[in-house]
């Protein structure tokens, strides 16, 4: 009985008709030059920078806003990248941007998103924290104190990191480092006038809403 040969051609079809799937940008997330967590395809035509402080509350409602339009109509399909950099404005910020760097970039964005959403319930132990007048005096010591006694470290322990790796992130000099970079380019050079603050392209965008910055973007494909 002869066997039936099929041309290569006809072999190689379906293979041929399978479509890769496409990329997901929003799970692309590394570490700019200047320390920054950039998030989306490094070739988009459109790069935003958003210049972020823990304890602004028009921080938190933009985060609440625009994140997931963002993510879903913008960053998943490559067309544009999203950076977020510090703009810290005191030590209760400081404290927060860098437990928001604990883990790997990849857990960044999550990091993030929930110091905002839980903005208000640290923000109310951190006034009541204020008023004590026994605290550390030394830089990384005081820091800590901060984040165990205003409910950062409660909440990042939700976040399946322990105490021992919460202080470590705070000790971190390069965090630090990185932190500091950001904020004195966002303050100093950039010069944005409040936070958020953002760039689209290296152009400072002139207002801190969604609406302002979403007009900013390219239009959505329909």
């Amino acid at each position: 009985m002869k066997k039936l040969l099929l041309p290569l051609a006809l072999l190689a079809l379906p293979a041929a008709l399978v479509a890769a799937p496409a990329t997901n940008w929003v799970k692309r997330v590394v570490i700019s030059p200047i320390g920054g967590h950039l998030m989306g395809n490094p070739a988009a035509k459109t790069k935003l920078v958003e210049y972020v402080s823990y304890t602004c509350s028009h921080c938190a409602h933009f985060v609440g806003e625009a994140s997931d339009p963002l993510k879903t109509q913008y960053v998943k399909g490559g067309t544009v990248s999203v950076e977020v950099r510090n703009a810290v404005r005191d030590k209760y910020d400081l404290t927060a941007a860098l437990l928001a760097r604990c883990g790997t970039p990849a857990r960044f964005m999550g990091n993030h998103e929930a110091l905002f959403a839980n903005q208000t319930a640290w923000m109310d132990q951190l006034e009541t924290y204020d008023r004590d007048a026994q605290k550390p005096t030394d830089q990384i010591p005081a820091l800590k104190d901060i984040g165990q006694k205003t409910g950062l470290y409660a909440l990042m322990n939700k976040r399946g990191f322990t105490n021992a790796q919460l202080d470590a992130c705070i000790a971190d000099p390069q965090s630090m480092k990185q932190i500091l970079a950001m904020t004195d380019d966002a303050w100093n050079k950039v010069k944005i006038t409040g936070t958020p603050g953002f760039t689209v392209n290296g152009t400072r965008v002139e207002g801190s809403t969604w609406a302002i910055l979403q007009a900013a973007l390219p239009p959505v494909a329909r």
